[in-house]
């Protein structure tokens, strides 16, 4: 049976379409899934994209963690669905309490476009299996307040758990110990900075790496 993903939209969302073309080439059914409903009924897995839900107002992604279907994502995590926040939604995730840690504004206060390498610090999660850990994957960047901050205690504890999945190679927006990625205690929630969605298709982007997080997705579907 093929996998379904669903990506969410949010007014102001503007990488939902690139989500989506992803989970197709991957070789998962697309889904997408509206802000304001709260229906996750025959999908398996959830993306939640990059863009500036809500224009940003108030902090980047804290409306748009208020919304119906973030509440019906943040209880299905709880039950197990694996969940990938990009960028902003990486953003909305630690807003929504699923994971760990804040989005801050970029070190030198610059917006920064950037194509950069990552490094894959774990390789067992739902969205990384099919990557070696220490692999260094080359993806697209694109944000203004993507610098990852946490308090010492919490920076130890992911550094101790093991939760640190992606790691900066230039660390351009100093974030802490260079983060780009965490997950949460269970390794099937996951957000980063930069954006695998943009590196699927050599036609579109810098190289096809980005694939590997969706591929994992699908092997992780049913484990």
């Amino acid at each position: 049976m093929t996998a379904t993903i669903g990506v969410i939209t949010f007014p102001g969302t503007l990488d939902d379409v690139d989500a989506l073309r992803a989970v197709r080439l991957a070789g998962a059914e697309p889904q997408q899934l509206w802000h304001a409903d709260e229906d996750l009924t025959g999908v398996d897995a959830v993306v939640v994209p990059g863009g500036f839900s809500y224009g940003d107002y108030l902090r980047s992604g804290a409306i748009a963690a208020q919304a119906p279907m973030t509440k019906a994502v943040v209880e299905a995590a709880g039950r197990g669905m694996p969940v990938l926040g990009i960028c902003n939604g990486f953003q909305i995730l630690t807003e929504a309490g699923l994971l760990p840690g804040v989005l801050t504004r970029n070190q030198g206060l610059n917006f920064h476009c950037v194509d950069t390498y990552l490094e894959v610090a774990r390789a067992d999660t739902a969205w990384t299996s099919q990557f070696e850990q220490g692999q260094r994957i080359l993806v697209p960047a694109k944000h203004g307040e993507g610098r990852f901050q946490a308090s010492a205690e919490t920076i130890e504890e992911l550094e101790k758990e093991g939760r640190v999945v992606f790691r900066y190679t230039d660390n351009f927006n100093g974030s802490l110990n260079g983060i780009a990625g965490v997950t949460n205690a269970t390794g099937r929630v996951v957000g980063l900075m930069p954006h695998p969605e943009h590196a699927v298709d050599l036609l579109t982007g810098p190289s096809t790496d980005g694939l590997g997080l969706f591929l994992s997705a699908i092997s992780s579907i049913g484990a």
